[in-house]
């Protein structure tokens, strides 16, 4: 457990000045945000302060702690492997903001000095970005999303084969009354750390969802996401489906697509069959809202694919076509033939070669998975506790002189004003995440630099201790969560990279 420094003391009560809450912590006892606690007297960081290791290349076992060598024999170390990263997760944080970053680390890379600075900053500007990887509807652009009846986000614009929810932010967090603040904050916490949430979208699905799982829809857990829109499928499979039938249609809510009338098919000289399609015509072979969205066939409220079809053309249409209907996902499938009134009649079983042509289109969609960023904007406060000129560290990060990361994972710095910084939970170390009652998020994030240039934006100085000294008081070593990502894989930032 890391000490941190006590500025009173009342009572035999430490007060804790990590966040703005103030706590008086009797010894035994942690303050409100479990964080910080009274141990004989001394103000400890209760969760451990988490370093990252690279594993052995075959063995998967963590490596020992090691300094990389300076000058002398070459140790065989290709890949810095014995380098250790600290992280911020478990570090403590730098409120009431004068203070410095409770670790500013020196050591060095390739010769060069280097330091990394490590705060768990705290965050009421923050939310997360939730991608769900499904064409199942879960409810209409901009509806409210719930968590015990609270309002805790929306959802947004879907992307391409995933539904997408926005999450928490200041306005959910502090904007509304308490138990708003409390739940968002709560539900926030949860799906940072990789735990499983319930949540309900106005007019539309209730969700449970949880990083790196499936997701789970109206009680139903999603097993993949489409392997394109009704038109790509057709342009993917219709070599395959040419010899075994004479249409299909792959019914999606976004764009249906017709094989026969498909520039793909035409190029596959397969002739009309006369099918008529109920839907905005887009462009051949491609139609749009052939039905409302839902969580029927190919993202639609269908369950009767026949319902998408007008009469087929009696000029073109021959009794005894055959058709097959697929969703994009291959989930959902069937085999019909014309009868003399050139009506689609479903056969019982789809031959053989046809099932194997639909079990090649469920083959193709990969997982159905839930993926969880982290946005949060690092501001001014959280920049004191890395220099006394913060606007210097902003300019350093745009400049590309500054690499910032979210408990060692790569974080994505968004162009514009400010540091507001995206990462992918899954690539963080369990549990970086923390709160305080105010209510906000406690996340990790670290800046790493040359250390001449912390020095020319004002950095502080007298704060900075060798790596060595970091290392005596971690309690948690990991291996990086994701192959060859930072820190340890130096390929992925270029010291000094943007210095003119």
């Amino acid at each position: 457990m890391v000490k941190q420094q006590v500025e009173s003391v009342v009572n035999g009560k430490i007060r804790c000045d990590a966040c703005p809450v103030m706590c008086y912590i009797a010894d035994g006892r942690s303050g409100a945000c479990d964080r910080y606690a009274n141990v004989g007297g001394d103000l400890v960081r209760v969760d451990p302060l988490t370093i990252i290791e690279q594993q052995v290349a075959h063995g998967g076992s963590v490596v020992p702690f090691a300094p990389d060598a300076e000058a002398g024999a070459w140790d065989g170390d290709l890949v810095h492997a014995r380098t250790p990263f600290v992280t911020a997760v478990g570090a403590g944080t730098t409120y009431p903001d004068y203070k410095p970053a409770p670790f500013i680390v020196s050591q060095r890379q390739n010769g060069v000095d280097m330091v990394t600075v490590v705060t768990e900053g705290i965050f009421s500007y923050c939310g997360v970005k939730v991608k769900i990887d499904t064409d199942r509807f879960v409810g209409p652009e901009m509806a409210v999303v719930r968590v015990d009846d609270e309002p805790v986000g929306h959802v947004t614009t879907g992307e391409y084969g995933s539904q997408m929810l926005s999450l928490g932010g200041v306005h959910h967090l502090t904007g509304g009354g308490k138990k708003e603040g409390r739940v968002t904050c709560e539900a926030l916490l949860k799906l940072c750390n990789r735990e499983r949430v319930e949540l309900a979208v106005e007019g539309g699905a209730m969700l449970s969802i949880q990083a790196g799982q499936p997701p789970v829809i109206n009680g139903i857990e999603e097993t993949r996401m489409r392997v394109g829109c009704g038109s790509a499928a057709i342009g993917i499979f219709a070599r395959q489906w040419r010899d075994l039938v004479d249409e299909v249609v792959v019914v999606d809510d976004h764009i249906t697509g017709v094989l026969s009338e498909h520039q793909a098919g035409k190029l596959l000289d397969i002739p009309p069959t006369g099918i008529r399609i109920k839907g905005r015509r887009s462009t051949p072979g491609r139609y749009f809202q052939v039905a409302e969205p839902g969580t029927g066939w190919g993202g639609t409220n269908i369950t009767d694919p026949l319902a998408i079809l007008g009469d087929f053309d009696p000029k073109v249409a021959r009794p005894g076509m055959r058709l097959l209907m697929v969703s994009t996902t291959g989930d959902q499938s069937g085999y019909y033939v014309l009868d003399e009134a050139l009506r689609p009649v479903r056969q019982p079983v789809l031959p053989a070669d046809l099932q194997a042509a639909v079990d090649v289109v469920a083959e193709n969609c990969e997982p159905a998975m839930v993926s969880v960023l982290f946005v949060g904007g690092a501001g001014g406060s959280l920049r004191a506790g890395v220099t006394t000129n913060p606007v210097r560290l902003t300019r350093s990060v745009k400049d590309a002189l500054t690499h910032v990361s979210c408990g060692g994972a790569p974080a994505y710095v968004w162009p514009g004003g400010g540091i507001t910084v995206m990462a992918d939970v899954m690539q963080m170390p369990t549990n970086s995440f923390g709160y305080v009652p105010t209510p906000a998020l406690v996340a990790p994030i670290e800046f790493t630099m040359r250390l001449d240039d912390y020095r020319a934006l004002g950095g502080h100085m007298e704060a900075v201790v060798p790596i060595e000294a970091a290392v005596a008081l971690a309690e948690r070593t990991i291996a990086p969560i994701v192959e060859g990502a930072w820190p340890t894989a130096e390929r992925n930032f270029k010291w000094g990279a943007g210095r003119s």
